[in-house]
């Protein structure tokens, strides 16, 4: 792939999460996509990754914004750094309690990918920061 069709990949992948289209969204992942949740594990496979996202709207408003991509030159990796503006709307297990707080978080994720679909996807933010936001600590 060129590094600017692997731009243009990452790009509408978070174009189309804020869209909220869903199935548009995972259509754009390799059936054996691996995910690297956060501070978590990893899940590898459309169906987890479809769970997890459904947690996250029942739990999180959220935006992607100030997205600014990074390709290598033969557009198998990338990486992407961005802020999440969001509202905490229903308590995500072990999480604090959520009462519709608002949070801004600078996030980044790495993803590889395979024949034009993202086969690897790692976020990464600090979750502490979400917490003191989330609480008022």
């Amino acid at each position: 792939m060129s590094v600017e069709t692997t731009r243009t990949l990452i790009k509408t992948y978070y174009d189309t999460f804020n869209g909220g289209d869903r199935e548009a969204f995972l259509a754009l992942l390799t059936e054996d996509v691996v995910h690297d949740v956060n501070q978590g594990g990893s899940e590898t496979g459309v169906a987890p990754f479809r769970a997890f996202l459904q947690r996250m709207d029942r739990c999180y408003k959220e935006e992607i914004r100030d997205v600014v991509v990074m390709v290598n030159d033969d557009g198998s990796r990338a990486a992407a750094e961005f802020v999440v503006h969001g509202t905490y709307l229903s308590t995500d297990e072990g999480l604090p309690e959520a009462r519709g707080q608002r949070y801004v978080l600078p996030a980044g994720a790495f993803f590889t990918v395979v024949n034009g679909k993202v086969a690897r996807i790692s976020n990464y933010y600090n979750l502490p920061d979400w917490e003191r936001q989330v609480t008022g600590g």
